[in-house]
């Protein structure tokens, strides 16, 4: 049980540093974050935000009060690109990607609660 939710967190937590990376420093990432209409520094705070989730699942001491919250949000940015990507017409491969993590989210937040 624990492989599973250590690959599943990892595999999440590799995503949100890989997204919060090309955020920051990527000019094709951050383009397209202006094409979908959303303004500058919210491209900023979701970079920054994706690195505090990917500490607060990834640190076994964070309370699991705290890591539930991560979870959340993260949810909620998936949730949140999977509208704008539909709405902006984007390839259907986006949201399958989406898609697919948040069924890693859900798998790691599963097992989470299973091996506490």
């Amino acid at each position: 049980m624990r492989n599973i939710y250590w690959i599943s967190t990892i595999l999440i937590s590799l995503f949100l540093t890989w997204s919060s990376y090309s955020y920051i420093f990527s000019k094709q990432a951050i383009d397209g974050i202006k094409e979908l209409g959303f303004p500058d520094h919210f491209r900023i705070q979701l970079a920054v935000l994706k690195l505090i989730a990917c500490v607060l699942i990834l640190v076994p001491q964070v309370p699991i009060q705290i890591k539930e919250w991560a979870y959340a949000g993260i949810v909620f940015f998936l949730l949140t690109a999977i509208v704008a990507h539909f709405s902006h017409k984007d390839p259907i491969i986006i949201n399958l990607i989406n898609f697919v993590l948040v069924l890693i989210l859900i798998v790691s937040y599963t097992y989470l609660h299973k091996i506490k």
